[in-house]
């Protein structure tokens, strides 16, 4: 569905935190359910989505058989509110071990609007997303060569178009399989499938019902037996959409019993029966490690051996110049002519450099406690909600690190409005982020959607916001300014030195920044693709130990390269690196968002408009958040490696 999708720990504790997730996917704090034989089972129905439209829609919009009473909302939270989840009851009937064959549920007979309503859903190709246990249903389905396939991401379609006469058929019959498992006391689900069928259903002897009679409910039919499952070649005609036309929804239950583990059942889900190769993640990350050991060598390299040279040769003028009453400062060249320059506050927007840089800050340190926590396991797929809960979390209570950090940069560039400055870093990207949110909700809440959160859950957001992340940003702002200034090694000069023009074409600063965030990218361009796929596609994503090592692997290139930019930047005489380096490192987010426009053609997505502003709207925004996080770390080290190098030389 929607969204809203990457040191510490080392290599071999983060993948090995990656296998352990694999091998046995229990989640602390979800107890198992078990069932008596003979016990109702709860079957419940999700929003119906689909990856063309981006779209969630609520399940009884169409018109499908609802439960006595009308459907019942279960208990949900505030993160499946927010990505969309609409669970309810359904009307079927679960007994455990209790086998059905050809059960009615109900007859609908379609209107004008129902007709064009259910036709336009299946030409979209929406899906049901069914649930017991907590177990989302996986689809068996025919393959391209007719074999037997089970799909687990995604849920089962509505129905189909035919591709002979392009008219709409609806899967009106379900084979609902479930695996079960026996344990002391009773029996636990482990597994659950759906086949689903489009069947034009007859009554015997021709009779006709009119849906609402208790006596067709008791009459049997010719299309399917009460003895044995409906299988595909018992079909003699699918179930067409049209006006008028009458539709009966049927379904079998059978149960089949495995030797799956409750702790374990998830597995098959997320590793989509192993449809895409553990191999293929482990490629990625080998490509991804020799990528940053090549550039760390290259690096240090060229800044060892360069600095090595220019510092002795620096010191080395300092000397003579001391004793030939600096008759020879005029051989001076390099990086070290801008030490009366390079500690100037940036000459353009100095508070929303800090803005930025302690908005990077506090999304940086949630991106990684997130990622962390879900790696062991602790938030999971299996806890619907749970990762965007806790990212809201997490995200409020690092305030306190914005608010530092801006605080303590805007007090070394000796900014006077830091009330401003405090503010906009509480209110700028999250402002962003909260106003699309609601931009997107009030136009889905028109087209009835229900991906549209409540309102109360908007202001629950909303107060979270207000109440404690803002609180947090001031709170850590005070201890900002009352923090001592950062110390630089060198006085700045009254009047700002010139800036030669760039010695070719790759020195300009533009050219530079458009060319640095490839590197990165490139490095992580693999784990990108299946996390889009999470995202946008309705798979389910957990190598999030993976992703924690291309993240930190983002990290530390987009960090080195920037250094590497800015010390030939500072070679080239050009002392305003601040700006500089922020966007070298965040330039990965350009290409990522180039890349996401691209890829884009892999929905197949509708003409709908609002298709288009949720995709490239949130796309935006992971971006901007992108450019914050790795730009704000490409400075930090730049400032480190600045001080560092103007510290050990002589000047006046």
């Amino acid at each position: 569905m929607m969204i809203t999708n990457n040191f510490c720990l080392s290599v071999a504790l983060a993948l090995l935190a990656q296998t352990k997730t694999a091998l046995g996917f229990y989640v602390p704090g979800v107890a198992p359910l078990t069932f008596k034989k003979g016990e109702d089972v709860p079957l419940k129905v999700n929003a119906l989505t689909s990856t063309r439209t981006q779209v969630p829609r609520d399940y009884y919009r169409l018109p499908f058989c609802q439960p006595d009473g009308g459907p019942k909302m279960a208990s949900e939270n505030l993160g499946e509110f927010l990505t969309g989840n609409k669970i309810q009851s359904s009307p079927y009937v679960l007994n455990m071990l209790t086998e059905a064959y050809c059960t009615k549920l109900c007859q609908v007979t379609l209107d004008k609007m129902q007709a064009a309503k259910l036709r336009l859903h299946i030409k979209y190709g929406y899906h049901n997303n069914w649930i017991i246990d907590n177990l989302p249903s996986a689809a068996i389905g025919v393959g391209k060569k007719g074999e037997r396939r089970k799909r687990y991401a995604g849920g089962f379609p509505v129905g189909f178009m035919a591709t002979d006469n392009k008219l709409p058929y609806v899967y009106n019959h379900v084979n609902i399989n479930v695996d079960y498992n026996e344990y002391e006391g009773g029996y636990r689900v482990v597994g659950f499938a759906i086949e689903p069928l489009s069947i034009k259903h007859e009554f015997q002897g021709g009779f006709e019902w009119d849906g609402s009679s208790p006596e067709g409910l008791q009459k049997p039919l010719d299309s399917c037996s009460t003895t044995r499952h409906l299988q595909r070649g018992d079909i003699s005609m699918s179930q067409i959409v049209k006006p008028q036309e009458k539709i009966l929804f049927t379904y079998d239950v059978t149960w089949i019993q495995s030797e799956v583990e409750w702790s374990s059942r998830w597995d098959v889900y997320l590793s989509e029966d192993h449809l895409v190769p553990a191999q293929v993640h482990w490629y990625s990350i080998t490509n991804s490690i020799l990528v940053v050991v090549f550039l760390s060598f290259l690096v240090i390299s060229i800044l060892v051996r360069n600095l090595r040279r220019d510092i002795a040769a620096y010191n080395a003028l300092a000397v003579i110049a001391d004793e030939e009453d600096e008759e020879e400062k005029e051989d001076e060249k390099g990086w070290k002519l801008v030490h009366a320059d390079v500690f100037r506050p940036p000459t353009n927007h100095p508070m929303l450099y800090c803005v930025f840089m302690g908005s990077g800050a506090q999304l940086g340190i949630t991106l990684l406690v997130a990622i962390c926590l879900s790696a062991v396991g602790f938030l999971s797929p299996a806890r619907r909600g749970s990762l965007i809960n806790s990212f809201l979390v997490f995200y409020m209570l690092s305030g306190i690190f914005a608010g530092y950090l801006s605080s303590r940069l805007y007090k070394s560039f000796r900014g006077r409005q830091w009330q401003l400055c405090t503010v906009i870093t509480a209110l700028l990207f999250p402002g962003v982020s909260f106003g699309t949110f609601v931009f997107f909700n009030i136009i889905l809440f028109f087209l009835h959607s229900s991906a549209s959160a409540p309102f109360l859950d908007v202001v629950i957001v909303a107060a979270m916001w207000c109440c404690v992340s803002i609180p947090l940003v001031f709170v850590g702002a005070y201890f900002g300014y009352k923090a001592e200034a950062i110390e630089f090694p060198t006085v700045t000069s009254t009047i700002s030195r010139a800036i030669p023009d760039p010695p070719n074409f790759f020195m300009n600063p533009l050219v530079a920044i458009a060319l640095a965030g490839a590197i990165p990218f490139v490095a992580a361009y693999v784990e990108l693709f299946f996390i889009m796929t999470s995202l946008w596609m309705d798979q389910f994503y957990y190598v999030f130990g993976f992703t924690l090592i291309v993240y930190i692997i983002m990290l530390v290139t987009c960090g080195e390269v920037t250094v590497l930019l800015v010390y030939y930047q500072l070679c080239a005489e050009n002392h305003r690196w601040w700006w500089f380096s922020f966007f070298s490192a965040g330039s990965s987010a350009f290409f990522t968002y180039v890349y996401a426009a691209f890829w884009f053609r892999q929905l197949e997505a509708s003409r709908m408009l609002m298709t288009y502003l949720l995709y490239f709207g949130y796309m935006f925004l992971i971006c901007f958040g992108m450019l914050l996080v790795f730009g704000t770390a490409g400075s930090l080290l730049s400032l480190w490696f600045v001080r560092k190098i103007f510290g050990t030389i002589k000047v006046d």
